[in-house]
């Protein structure tokens, strides 16, 4: 039986993290994937072939808005499964560097389904041969999750898809109803909306993405309906009727929905179902998640759990300083926990959405005096000469101190325009909203949104 300082089991984010700061650290580190490659559900079915689905439908919106390409007809005739192709070769590319990741790091892979032995112990079932069992000081759990299938629907039906299947769906839909309204149901929402599709979005609150601040989730639902997206709020399932070409959706209101495809986008389950967690004393939840406390170990000291297993925020950037953090608390145990409120979010809709920090509604909440100035991308000279005109930057700051707390951007670029203002608060000597009058933004430039924030909101102190 191999023995190791650290096991990982997973090679998505959080498994990649946990395996590269453990062998930067000169620890004895193996890894386990039961995918015959590795990049775990992020790069294969997630994350990077929906990003770049969505960066592809992207260049088509642009292609067919931009009056200098009107003559382009070949823009109108890409189909679904032409576009879904150009994400091919990113996961390739991706797959081929991580590979090289663990292959440079000395990181070897052992191929197969995870279970427990016991807390030291971990059995490796590969899909042909026998089982073979490894040891390690520390196993790090980070086996992702995966969309959540409610019991009584077929997701064998070829017009009815989760988030993983979708990116196999080999026709170019016409209507297509998504049932569930978080960030996987706005960003398909989006996608396929700019394909020319009919699109409802059933939310089952009462509002779109109530974790983001309400003037940016207004903003979002604004855009979606003015695009063409039915948003049907505070309703809930109650049967779905699968047909030959169609598929019916029953809502408890009494409404019927009908469409050539059905998104089920309402939740995803933890992968601990196969880990044997009772072996070792372990439980999960409904959603199949571990519990962990700020250092993302479990109630058993040697076993932690990173990434979508331990539940919220549930992102791939997050997973990856995750599992890199579980492996410094195994090399420091009194390092300080991992601080998730400095963990921008990254809603890939078209325009996209991002923000790090507090929401005017918590912010009042907790009765922190605060003031708020806005930027719209209207007014910026980038915007206009790009023609990305939609959307605008909110920072919140203290009334008193002037402490940046809350950066939220919609609009194009503002999972990348984020940064700035995270960089900003994570300092303890820059994080003062006259930073940004006092810098200078390179001109023409979407950054320049801050300068202009910052002196709007200045001007609404008394």
């Amino acid at each position: 039986m191999e023995q190791f300082d650290v096991l990982v089991i997973g090679s998505g984010p959080a498994g990649e993290g946990a395996a590269m700061m453990a062998a930067k650290n000169h620890k004895s580190v193996a890894l386990i994937e039961r995918h015959f490659e590795v990049g775990g559900g992020c790069t294969h079915w997630g994350t990077i072939p929906s990003k770049a689905l969505r960066h592809a439908v992207k260049i088509l919106h642009d292609l067919r808005r931009n009056p200098l390409l009107r003559e382009f007809r070949g823009a109108n005739q890409l189909t679904y499964p032409q576009l879904l192709a150009s994400a091919t070769k990113v996961v390739e590319s991706q797959v081929a560097s991580r590979r090289r990741f663990y292959e440079r790091n000395r990181v070897p892979i052992f191929a197969g389904e995870a279970s427990f032995v016991d807390a030291h112990t971990v059995e490796v079932q590969p899909s042909m041969g026998k089982s073979q069992r490894i040891s390690a000081g520390h196993v790090v759990i980070a086996s992702g999750s995966r969309p959540y299938h409610p019991p009584g629907i077929d997701f064998s039906h070829e017009h009815i898809r989760d988030s993983d299947s979708i990116l196999r769906y080999p026709e170019h839909p016409f209507a297509v109803t998504i049932y569930g309204a978080g960030v996987i149901g706005c960003e398909y929402a989006s996608i396929f909306i700019n394909l020319g599709a009919k699109v409802t979005l059933v939310n089952t609150q009462d509002r779109l993405l109530s974790f983001l601040d309400d003037e940016i989730a207004e903003a979002l639902s604004y855009h979606l309906r003015e695009q063409g997206c039915v948003i049907r709020h505070n309703e809930q399932f109650k049967a779905l009727e699968a047909r030959e070409r169609d598929v019916v959706l029953h809502l408890e209101s009494g409404r019927k929905i009908k469409s050539d495809l059905l998104l089920w986008a309402n939740g995803r389950t933890g992968n601990s179902q196969q880990l044997q967690l009772d072996r070792v004393g372990l439980t999960s939840n409904t959603r199949g998640q571990i519990a962990v406390n700020g250092h993302y170990q479990t109630a058993v000291g040697n076993i932690y759990a990173v990434g979508d297993i331990a539940g919220p925020p549930a992102l791939a950037s997050a997973a990856y300083v995750q599992g890199s953090h579980a492996v410094q608390h195994i090399l420091n145990p009194s390092i300080e926990p991992h601080r998730l409120e400095m963990v921008p979010s990254g809603i890939y809709t078209i325009p996209e959405i991002s923000s790090i920090g507090k929401s005017e509604r918590e912010l009042q909440e907790e009765k922190v005096p605060y003031e708020v100035g806005h930027c719209a991308f209207k007014n910026l000279a980038r915007a206009q000469m790009t023609d990305e005109r939609v959307g605008m930057l909110k920072i919140i700051f203290h009334a008193e101190t002037l402490a940046v707390l809350g950066v939220h951007c919609f609009g194009d670029g503002a999972s990348e325009i984020v940064h700035i203002g995270q960089t900003v608060m994570a300092s303890r000597d820059l994080n003062n909203i006259r930073y940004f009058t006092n810098t200078t933004f390179n001109y023409p430039t979407m950054a320049e949104a801050y300068r202009v924030a910052a002196y709007n909101g200045l001007n609404r102190l008394t």
